[in-house]
């Protein structure tokens, strides 16, 4: 008598298999992974944009902006005048807006002359529900519970979302 599997066998395994597979796939949404891989390499890029003017700011004691306020996404304004200064200075890598590419655009900076504040809006469900997105596009942080819900948690799955993720 031979011993292994018949034909059939392993083809009820194979379907059995795919069938997990499938259902695997339908359950992590590919879209949403996706988001949040774009999120969270954007949320890098903010932490590691933030932690530079901190440092050009304790090295230079001034911001690197020249006037009192900025508010302006990197990729504008601030970006093409004052990304240079922070890499001349060594706080960023010589390629930083290369590396960070279109994700400039995606981050907005504001700052006064003693402050900085970094924020993006997030596209993937995780990060829209993180305790931290709580902020406008200024900055500021949305401290009644009911605006709060009303803003940022009820709009978790709208194409309107409108709170920032930010680092102060």
């Amino acid at each position: 008598m031979k011993k292994g599997f018949t034909l059939i066998e392993l083809l009820i395994v194979i379907a059995l298999l795919g069938a997990l597979a499938v259902g695997l796939l339908a359950a992590l949404d590919p879209f949403e992974q996706l988001k949040k891989g774009t999120d969270t390499g954007v949320r890098n890029t903010v932490s590691e944009l933030h932690g530079a003017v901190v440092r050009y700011y304790s090295i230079k004691n001034s911001m690197p902006w020249t006037t009192s306020t900025v508010s302006t996404d990197v990729s504008t304004g601030f970006g093409a005048i004052n990304l240079q200064g922070i890499i001349d200075a060594g706080e960023l890598k010589n390629d930083f807006t290369t590396l960070a590419g279109k994700q400039l655009s995606e981050i907005n900076l504001l700052g006064t002359d003693q402050s900085v504040t970094v924020c993006f809006s997030p596209k993937s469900k995780s990060f829209r529900s993180d305790p931290n997105t709580k902020y406008n596009s200024d900055g500021t942080e949305i401290t009644d519970p009911a605006v709060l819900q009303s803003q940022c948690a009820a709009q978790v799955n709208s194409n309107t979302f409108s709170c920032y993720w930010c680092v102060k």
